[in-house]
């Protein structure tokens, strides 16, 4: 019988447990919004929420219990700072689960982004690494080969067309 057992196990023993969740609040405190499973998502947002009450006390008592849950410096001044004053006439519910339709491709678990409710919009767009970022010229001009490259359609062919030495058809 499973009487008086809260909460998820997901294969880990306890103390890989309570790591990752510190380590998902920690990461949602500071990024404000964060991609995982639906169910770690569920998980870390009662623990979030309850962070962000301990926020919303202010006393020295509240914030060594925060830092003892987050062991992280700029979490706990994030907390008591800024998200206490976003936070201070809300009464709960600091966070939302967004299901998202696409599932991780491993796994196929159902995946969700877990973010604080008065952030901003969404981040859907993807980041270009730093080595793809387009290069700017000393006098703050793009240059000429980013402007040819942005004009140009991009093939979602091209790579397999090279494996196979197949020149693409002109139109």
């Amino acid at each position: 019988m499973n009487h008086g057992v809260d909460g998820r196990k997901f294969g880990r023993n306890t103390p890989h447990r309570a790591a990752m969740f510190r380590n998902m609040a920690n990461s949602l405190i500071t990024d404000e919004q964060i991609v995982t499973t639906v169910q770690k998502a569920k998980e870390v947002k009662r623990l979030v929420d309850r962070l962000i009450t301990l926020g919303k006390k202010g006393n020295d008592a509240s914030k060594r219990l925060a830092f003892g849950r987050t062991r992280s410096g700029p979490v706990v001044t994030k907390l008591f700072a800024e998200l206490s004053k976003r936070y201070g006439t809300r009464a709960g519910g600091y966070t939302r689960v967004i299901k998202l339709s696409d599932r991780r491709w491993g796994d196929a678990a159902e995946m969700a982004v877990l973010e604080l409710v008065d952030k901003g919009p969404l981040l859907r767009k993807r980041k270009l690494p730093k080595a793809e970022a387009a290069p700017q010229a000393l006098d703050g001009t793009e240059s000429a080969a980013t402007e040819t490259t942005a004009s140009a359609p991009m093939d979602p062919f091209s790579r397999f067309r090279k494996m196979l030495g197949v020149k693409k058809a002109k139109n």
